[in-house]
C-alpha cells in the first residue's frame, strides 16, 4: 500500500516522502496513529500543492542541522564513571549514554545519531562522530574519566 508520511517515521521515511509499505503496518499503525495517509489522487494532488512549504520546511531543517552540527564539532563530553581498583570501569558508556549527555547539555541529538561501534569500557579520549540529517557531520570527544564513589553505604 503507497501511503504519504506526515511526520518522520523512524526505519520507514521522512515527512512528506511516498512510501510503499504493508497493508497491515499502514493500516493498523501508520494510518491510526496520524503518521501517514494513503496515497490516493487526492492526496497526492494535496501533496503536489504542498510543495513550496515542504521546501521552506526543508531548507529550515537543513539551516537548524547545519547550525547544530557546527555547535557540537570539536564539543567534549565529559563522563565520570565508578572505577575499581585496576582501573576497570564497572559500567560502559554505550552510544545511548552519549545521546542521553547531549540532551542533557541542550543539543537535540537521537540515540541513532551517534555512531559509536563498540561501547567505551576504559578510561580516556574517544573520538565519536554524530550522523545528523541531511548527511551531515560533526565529531565530538567523549572524555571518559574516574568518578566519585556513589556506593550507597546501609548502616545499621
Amino acid at each position: 500500500m503507497k501511503v504519504i508520511l506526515l511526520q518522520d517515521v523512524e526505519d520507514v521515511g521522512k515527512k512528506y516522502e511516498v512510501k510503499e509499505v504493508k497493508d497491515g503496518y499502514a493500516r493498523n499503525f501508520l494510518v491510526p496513529k496520524r503518521l501517514a495517509k494513503a496515497a490516493t489522487k487526492k492526496a497526492l494532488e494535496w501533496l503536489e500543492s504542498q510543495k513550496e512549504v515542504i521546501e521552506k520546511e526543508i531548507e529550515e531543517g537543513l539551516a537548524k542541522t547545519q547550525e547544530l552540527a557546527s555547535r557540537l564539532d570539536g564539543l567534549e563530553v565529559q563522563f565520570a564513571m565508578k572505577v575499581g581498583d585496576e582501573g576497570q570501569l564497572f559500567e560502559s558508556v554505550n552510544a545511548a549514554k552519549v545521546a542521553e549527555q547531549l540532551v542533557k547539555m541542550g543539543y537535540e541529538v537521537k540515540k541513532s545519531e551517534v555512531t559509536l561501534k563498540d561501547p567505551i569500557k576504559e578510561l580516556g579520549e574517544f573520538p565519536v562522530k554524530i550522523n545528523l540529517d541531511h548527511n551531515l557531520e560533526a565529531e565530538i570527544t567523549v572524555v571518559v574519566s574516574p568518578g566519585e564513589a556513589e556506593a550507597a553505604e546501609e548502616k545499621i
